[in-house]
């Protein structure tokens, strides 16, 4: 059996998707799972278990044993569980599995950052992937970061959508480089054993920055009715929010950071090495098939 690429964060949004490209490519996946979240899932899928949590840097150690990669996809600023942090899981528990990784000899650390997060000192989330990919580099781990732009999750917008209008976070006229997470969830993969993306931070995005009135624009193409586009200032979406919750003035911040028109991705590493760079109308094509929005085979 091939020595098995580790997948952290993978009964996730993105890394549930990881899991599938790894083994569609013939890839050994073992996926590190914490207590209380249900492997059943990827059991069925033929992923082997390792139990463990990115606090605990034992057992990190035991996931670790026999890896000959990584790939980590795990956030704590969405807080899917109780204790789950930008403080806990995206500062220390990143911490603990690149020392876990310098420990175990790691021949690949694959990691998501997001689009430009150096120039995003003032968004938290952002920043502090900036922060974890220094460490990678000064640790000496063998490493490939990867940074997405904003996921296309037409789940979030899908009961909209089915009222003929389209959500747009600040302004329905600014562009910014959005992105199919399977998309990024092939480029993880491929990034296993791409020797030219070895120690390199790599935009991801598609062939264009969008609008949301340009992606209205497409929906309305694709789905056969108008979609109209409802602006929701940063201020009013999360101004009162963040005056309680931190995580809400770290989106507020994001989005803030959205209209400053500099959240473009660069596309040309891309190309080079993960191949041809998505169309953004192919992608909402398949995004909406996934949410059997509209017809066709599922990407």
């Amino acid at each position: 059996m091939n020595a098995p690429v580790l997948v952290v964060g993978a009964t996730g949004h993105l890394g549930m998707r990881v899991v599938r490209a790894l083994a569609a490519s013939g890839k050994t996946v073992r996926a590190l799972v914490r207590e209380g979240t249900d492997p059943g899932p990827l059991q069925k899928q033929g992923v082997e278990i390792a139990p463990g949590n990115m606090l605990d840097p034992s057992s990190l150690d035991k996931a670790l044993d026999g890896a000959r990669a990584l790939v980590t996809t795990a956030i704590g600023y969405s807080a899917r569980k109780p204790g789950d942090t930008l403080a806990s899981v995206d500062d220390q528990g990143n911490r603990n599995l690149v020392d876990a990784a310098r420990r175990a000899k790691l021949g690949r650390f694959v990691f998501t950052s997001i689009l430009t997060c150096d120039q995003a000192r003032d968004v938290p989330h952002f920043w502090q992937k900036k922060l974890i990919e220094d460490y990678l580099e000064a640790s000496g781990v063998p490493f490939v970061a990867l940074r997405p732009g904003a996921f296309l999750n037409v789940y979030w917008w899908a009961k909209d959508l089915q009222k003929g209008r389209l959500n747009a976070m600040g302004s329905a006229t600014q562009k910014w480089t959005q992105i199919d997470p399977d998309d990024v969830a092939r480029c993880l993969a491929l990034a296993v054993d791409e020797p030219r993306a070895l120690g390199k931070r790599i935009d991801l995005g598609t062939d264009r920055p969008i609008s949301a009135q340009e992606i209205a624009g497409i929906l309305s193409g694709l789905m056969g009715r108008q979609i109209t586009v409802r602006a929701m200032p940063a201020g009013l979406m999360f101004g009162v929010m963040g005056l309680f919750n931190p995580r809400m003035r770290d989106f507020g911040a994001m989005i803030r950071y959205f209209m400053k028109g500099t959240y473009i991705a660069d596309t040309t590493e891309q190309a080079k090495l993960f191949g041809p760079v998505p169309r953004i109308e192919d992608s909402l094509r398949r995004v909406l098939q996934e949410a059997h929005l509209i017809g066709g085979a599922q990407a």
